[in-house]
């Protein structure tokens, strides 16, 4: 049986890279295991619920809820058994849920405001990741949330302003104005020397536009952006 996976490939990194960032400034714990498990599972069923309001309701996206929610919710209560206040984060993030089911019914799930929606809650991840390491929330959980809202934040606007609104001067002027500003929200927000981690996207933003890359190609290249990222924000938390 061939499994049913989302099909938004850039979606990946932001599910993992703002929760990893929550481990490194948190600190690991045995109850990351079946959050990240249940973080995970959960992900994967919001596609077929998705895709359930979007195309109505069919048996086949319904089996793919049924399957990926029961380990999600069997992962979930396991690290919330051992730190109960991380369902405070899971209550949190249902509205914007409805934002992005408020779309898909649309069938505008790509439109920008919808994406900003989706990227709050893969970086609430990071909040997760640091919550179950160290217990408590505090400036450095913040930290890793809002640095990762700012810079996928910035990957939509390049990707689109590469594919979708290509042609769009208008669009074309945003990402850019985004991007010249990004480095300067990011100290705002306290990176410090980490500030280098915004800098390919800023470069990419501007020099690249235009140019005829495949989609491919464009991804690619924003996995590559996504792990320096990574890296030079998770090398920022362990020098602190």
């Amino acid at each position: 049986m061939k499994m049913l996976i989302p099909k938004q490939h850039g979606a990946w990194a932001m599910l993992v890279i703002p929760f990893l960032l929550g481990v490194i400034g948190g600190g690991m714990h045995l109850r990351h295991i079946p959050l990240f498990a249940g973080w995970l599972f959960l992900y994967l069923a919001a596609f077929p619920v998705t895709m359930m309001v979007k195309k109505k309701k069919t048996a086949f996206y319904q089996k793919w809820a049924a399957v990926y929610s029961i380990p999600a919710l069997l992962f979930l209560l396991a690290a919330v058994w051992t730190l109960p206040v991380l369902a405070w984060v899971g209550m949190s993030l249902f509205p914007l849920f409805l934002v992005n089911l408020y779309y898909a019914k649309g069938n505008n799930d790509r439109a920008l405001l919808n994406d900003i929606a989706a990227i709050i809650v893969f970086a609430s991840g990071g909040l997760l990741g640091y919550w179950a390491g160290a217990e408590h929330l505090d400036g450095w959980a913040w930290f890793v949330f809002f640095q990762s809202i700012l810079f996928f934040v910035g990957s939509a606007f390049y990707v689109k302003s590469m594919i979708r609104q290509k042609k769009n001067k208008r669009f074309q002027y945003y990402s850019w104005g985004y991007h010249a500003a990004l480095p300067f929200l990011s100290l705002a927000f306290g990176a410090g020397w980490a500030v280098i981690a915004f800098i390919p996207s800023s470069f990419r933003a501007w020099y690249l536009y235009g140019k005829k890359l495949t989609v491919k190609k464009i991804g690619i290249l924003e996995l590559l952006n996504a792990c320096f990222y990574m890296f030079a924000m998770g090398a920022f938390l362990l020098s602190t």
